[in-house]
């Protein structure tokens, strides 16, 4: 016989998802190692839990603009994928419906198909969308919501900076990776006396280059948020190597704001992405006429398998958006906030970045141990 609180869980179950049937999940921006985990654990939820239908929209909003390319998502359809990298539905960081460009007569124009993108939503049946991104997906995700339909956020980005949560997927996975880069290069500029500059990425945020720098044991780090001068790191390397230092570490987040002229007191030119490290590494050989290389790790920190935690946080966050689906929390995004999932609202989160504050106590950590960040700190 069902006891009494099964049966009551099972009656309200049943109320919170009367009015649901099919949910669709999409993700948009630049790839990220944990990805499949959410799109795993909301499917798993969605079938498991509440035996809902779930449709992959394809190549970010792309698949609302032609529903044709969407695909079901059944639990054999998520086998097997908690590990991979990447995501089974594709992406895209271009694609905006409301500004969508395209190819007419030669011209690119701009059309906006965000009225398409409802109409399709209906056709596909769908009763509400999960939407994995950066900020920009996710103020698109919101922009669609108000419009046609109820629509939950996950949050994603290695660069660490999307705000209301203490942490999104896929930085941990590129950390491991960044670290890894710079314990394999310490041991080389160890045996050749050089100084190694090491470009990670973090556009806005240097939490990739701070976590890293710190873990690594480098002996600069440069952030977007610190500002710096090529002469106050070649002072530091000057110090270190007066007391015997032979070798320097530089990890460099790709948006770091360069000085206003270079060591030859002309202007930095405009780093296109990948260069930033380069011309930091040339200012650098130019003061101090040591021997510099430069390593770009690039995209490198996007692929591959995610960590462990990656996998677990991916998936409690999928999970977690099945649930604000079921409960009727639309308009919201999933988080982690002391150790737990919870949600925020999406006009509360989009358009705030998560920024390293310069008097914080990681970088007090970091300049505790001698790191210093280029600035006269």
């Amino acid at each position: 016989m069902m006891s009494r609180s099964r049966r009551h869980s099972q009656r309200h179950r049943t109320v919170l998802t009367s009015t649901i049937q099919t949910i669709g999940i999409a993700n948009g921006g630049g790839d990220c190692p944990g990805l499949n985990a959410v799109i795993r654990g909301a499917v798993h939820a969605a079938i498991l839990e509440h035996g809902w239908r779930v449709i992959g929209i394809t190549n970010g909003y792309d698949g609302l603009i032609w529903p044709e390319r969407t695909v079901p998502l059944t639990m054999d359809a998520v086998a097997d994928i908690l590990s991979r990298g990447g995501t089974i539905l594709g992406t895209t960081n271009r694609g905006n419906p409301f500004h969508y460009e395209v190819e007419e007569d030669g011209k690119t124009v701009t059309r906006d198909y965000s009225l398409t993108c409802c109409d399709n939503m209906r056709k596909l049946g769908l009763d509400a969308l999960v939407v994995i991104g950066g900020d920009g997906t996710l103020a698109i995700a919101r922009d669609l919501g108000r419009l046609c339909l109820p629509i939950v956020g996950v949050p994603k980005t290695i660069d660490n900076d999307i705000s209301a949560t203490e942490v999104t997927f896929g930085f941990d996975s590129a950390l491991h990776v960044a670290t890894d880069a710079i314990d394999r290069l310490h041991t080389t500029a160890e045996s050749h006396g050089r100084v190694m500059v090491i470009e990670v990425m973090g556009r806005d945020a240097g939490w990739i280059a701070l976590h890293s720098g710190i873990a690594g044991g480098v002996d600069v780090i440069l952030i977007p948020e610190i500002p710096f001068t090529i002469e106050t790191v070649c002072k530091k390397i000057r110090e270190q190597e007066l007391e015997g230092k032979k070798f320097f570490l530089v990890v460099v987040a790709e948006g770091v704001k360069l000085p206003a002229l270079d060591p030859a007191g002309k202007p930095f030119p405009a780093p296109r992405p990948g260069q930033v490290g380069i011309l930091i590494g040339d200012a650098i050989h130019a003061l101090l006429k040591k021997d510099v290389r430069v390593t770009v790790l690039g995209h490198i920190q996007r692929g591959g398998s995610p960590s462990p935690f990656d996998r677990i946080l991916a998936t409690r966050f999928g999970v977690k958006a099945v649930e604000l689906i079921a409960r009727g929390n639309f308009g919201h995004m999933v988080c982690l906030r002391a150790g737990e999932i919870e949600s925020v609202p999406l006009d509360g989160v989009v358009g705030k970045t998560r920024l390293v504050d310069p008097m914080g106590g990681i970088v007090r950590t970091a300049r505790a141990v001698g790191i210093t960040f280029g600035d006269q700190a």
